[in-house]
């Protein structure tokens, strides 16, 4: 039960609506006992009529009438009371299931990229949904159950007492034997749990990465052996299951088995004692066997509460593995910050710690508020690296960036991401409008800026072209798009934020050089207070820029303007004229 204590917190929040839950459901059990007393009452009349001991058969019919008015009284009580006590409690772990769903999510926003480095999508979404909704039960149906079971066996075993303390003592016999039973089954059903929230984690994952890459599963014409690789683990999840429900499949005939028992010793013991007058009517047997047909469902729930509970613990500890976890970007500042725009590397190192590559190596350079850097090298020189580093989606190993002359870590997180405007490599775009997909960069935006930033992006011609035009839905990850539209979205999407820094991340790749430099025009007129970064891999898209630099495992290899660096032999030159070369091929 460690892994649920996470959940206190909770059930102190709805305290209140907790106590009227269980003020209800004692209620609900103590009108649902009225009916073996009523039943008894009935029962003990009618023989004292056979007996002769009453001798007035209206008398005993006006008692029995009444007794029937009061059960269906006594019934229709603890039925209201019943649904109450299902609406609050079922209601509270709604709530919890709501506020846990939360905090797992924005965990999961607030964790940085190394995070999801190690992490698989469908592991994640496994834990925020199949997860948080066994947990659900737990505060849900398990808790209400509980506190029934509870309420109901202490409220029983008293009036019990009170009619026949030694009935009471033998009909309560089997139950040592089902709390060793079910503690026996719950160690075994919470290993087995265990392993199915793994497996099913493992399916998800599986599942979601095959959707997301179907295109090219179909294109390489693996179909067979991904529906070979999916059947092999629905199957260990099919086995898993079974292994499970076996084991749980034991509690229910136990439970029956166990009450059956008690009903023999009630019939036997019970008859034994009238017999020797011991009790005063077959009435309390009745009533007896009422009580213990009344615990049976209890009793028979404890099973399935403690299968509920072990499941919840099982997945409440797969929950806390991630909430448990810091980001290892902490915002150290709750000051606002007046961002300009001024970027400065200070022979900055940064290895990456999944991988151990050393991405950047006594890295050092100046921009100035308002200039471009362009910044260009090989795959995996380490350029993306630097964009990371300016938004602080990483820490620097070894070194400073300074923003505005101040440490980024000194920085107010919050305020330093909403004044960047980055273009990813690979643009994400989300299952919503084109319009919305623009608009993520600036919620309240007007439907005219969202059609001039489409339009400094060169994006507006091809929109419009579309027949549902902005509100065309896009597909996963932009599917609708081609690969220069899906870039070119992005950018009017980072323009509409108007940011202080911009950082271009070979965004362009998919664009040709007419658009290209058609949307660097764009952004020559609205940039000049915006300091901006571009990463490419063409020497036309740095050609503009105030300040050129080219990257080699880490290092700055050759910096300078574009007229000072096609002057001298290099990389930079090498590029420049190849790819003149092939354009004008």
């Amino acid at each position: 039960m460690k892994a649920l204590k996470y959940l206190n917190k909770y059930l102190y929040k709805y305290r209140w609506r907790l106590l009227l839950g269980l003020i209800i459901t004692i209620g609900a059990r103590v009108f649902a006992l009225f009916t073996p007393q009523l039943i008894r009452n009935s029962t003990t009349a009618i023989e004292k009529y056979l007996n002769g001991e009453v001798t007035d058969l209206s008398v005993v019919k006006s008692e029995l009438l009444l007794n029937i008015l009061l059960i269906i009284g006594a019934a229709l009580a603890s039925g209201i009371l019943t649904f109450l006590m299902r609406q609050t409690f079922i209601v509270v772990s709604r709530f919890i299931e709501y506020d846990l769903k939360n905090e797992v999510f924005t965990q999961y926003q607030d964790l940085s990229l190394d995070f999801y480095k190690k992490n698989r999508t469908g592991d994640l979404m496994s834990r925020i949904s199949e997860d948080v909704s066994k947990v659900r039960m737990y505060v849900g149906p398990a808790l209400m159950y509980g506190v029934q079971t509870v309420t109901l066996f202490v409220v029983v075993i008293s009036y019990m007492i009170s009619a026949a303390p030694m009935l009471t003592l033998y009909t309560l016999i089997p139950l040592p034997i089902l709390s060793i039973a079910i503690y026996r089954l719950s160690v075994a059903i919470n290993k087995r749990s265990t392993v199915v929230q793994k497996i099913l984690s493992e399916l998800n994952t599986f599942a979601q990465e095959s959707f997301s890459g179907i295109a090219v599963i179909k294109s390489y014409g693996i179909q067979g052996k991904f529906n070979s690789d999916f059947n092999d683990l629905a199957n260990e999840s099919k086995t898993k299951n079974v292994d499970l429900a076996k084991v749980q499949a034991i509690f229910f005939p136990l439970m029956v088995l166990l009450i059956g028992f008690s009903n023999l010793i009630v019939i036997y013991i019970g008859g034994q004692q009238y017999i020797n007058g011991e009790i005063e009517s077959v009435g309390v047997i009745v009533e007896f066997l009422l009580y213990v047909n009344m615990l049976t469902w209890p009793v028979a729930s404890v099973g399935w509460i403690t299968s509920m509970v072990q499941r919840a613990e099982a997945s409440q500890k797969r929950i806390n593995e991630f909430l448990e976890q810091e980001s290892s970007i902490k915002n150290h500042s709750d000051q606002k910050e007046n961002i300009q725009g001024n970027i400065e590397f200070k022979n900055v190192k940064f290895v990456y710690d999944d991988t151990n590559i050393t991405a950047l190596n006594k890295l050092s350079f100046t921009i100035k508020k308002g200039e471009t850097l362009a910044i260009l090298g090989n795959t995996g020189s380490g350029k993306s690296t630097i964009l990371e580093l300016i938004g602080r989606l990483y820490d620097v190993t070894e070194g400073e960036v300074l923003i505005d002359g101040k440490p980024i870590e000194s920085l107010n997180l919050s305020e330093l991401r909403q004044q960047i405007g980055y273009v990813p490599q690979d643009a994400f775009l989300f299952s919503e409008s084109i319009l919305e997909n623009i608009k993520f960069g600036k919620s309240d935006a007007t439907e005219e800026e969202i059609i001039a930033a489409a339009k400094y992006a060169a994006v507006h011609d091809n929109i419009m072209h579309f027949s549902k035009g902005y509100d065309t839905v896009l597909g996963e990850r932009g599917l609708t798009l081609s690969g220069g539209q899906k870039q070119r979205v992005s950018i009017a999407r980072a323009i509409i934020k108007d940011p202080k820094i911009v950082l271009f991340d070979d965004c362009l790749s998919a664009v040709d050089t007419e658009t290209e430099e058609e949307i660097f025009n764009n952004l020559n007129e609205i940039s000049e207070e915006k300091t901006a970064i571009i990463v490419s891999h063409r020497a036309s898209s740095a050609r503009n820029a105030d300040k050129i630099i080219v990257i080699d495992n880490g290092k700055i290899i050759q910096e300078g303007t574009h007229n000072q660096l096609i002057e001298a032999e290099g990389y930079y030159k090498e590029l420049y004229e190849k790819q003149l070369e092939e354009k004008d091929s």
